[in-house]
């Protein structure tokens, strides 16, 4: 009977912390960072100055680089011409011309890189305080990133809401 007793009030016991603690249900939502850093106003401009700022300096350096390529052609049309000692010399030159192309070609890939990382430190920063304040009026205890979800209701997507959010906030980013 003692032991009747001892399992009666632990398996009783169990079951009221079992059922408590589901009482305390849990709200997690999901949202797509990625639509929110592309499809806000302030990302789609920055994605377009970014997209600019590159075909800009592709063109500039394509035509630089065709440049470059027919003064070799034209260098080594003229090989058989030239002294052994002037031909050393454009040989050179050109090879310091195009280490100026390739330094300058880098130069300007870092910097749209850079620039793109500013941007999304930007926009994280911004966001940042939109989702908490949105977190603690809703009561959410866990906001996903979507690209870790493998399924869900479309329910507990919040990334609209949180888009408006930000546009309202953080119209562009200025880049320059």
């Amino acid at each position: 009977m003692k032991y009747l007793v001892k399992f009666i009030v632990v398996t009783l016991s169990l079951l009221i912390c079992t059922y408590s603690f589901a009482e305390t249900s849990q709200k997690i939502v999901v949202l797509d960072l990625t639509y929110v850093l592309n499809d806000s106003k302030a990302g789609k401009n920055a994605q377009d100055f970014l997209k600019k700022t590159f075909d800009n300096d592709k063109k500039k350096f394509s035509s630089r680089e065709k440049k470059l390529k027919e003064e070799e052609k034209d260098l080594l049309n003229k090989k058989n011409i030239l002294s052994k000692e002037e031909y050393g010399e454009k040989m050179n030159e050109l090879r310091k011309k195009n280490m100026v192309y390739q330094t300058e070609r880098r130069t300007a890939i870092d910097k749209i890189t850079t620039k793109r990382a500013e941007a999304r430190r930007a926009l994280l920063k911004k966001l940042t305080p939109i989702l908490e304040s949105y977190v603690e009026e809703n009561n959410i205890s866990l906001v996903v990133d979507k690209k870790y979800i493998i399924g869900g209701g479309t329910k507990s997507d919040i990334t609209r809401l949180i888009v408006e959010k930000l546009n309202k906030e953080l119209p562009s980013l200025n880049l320059k």
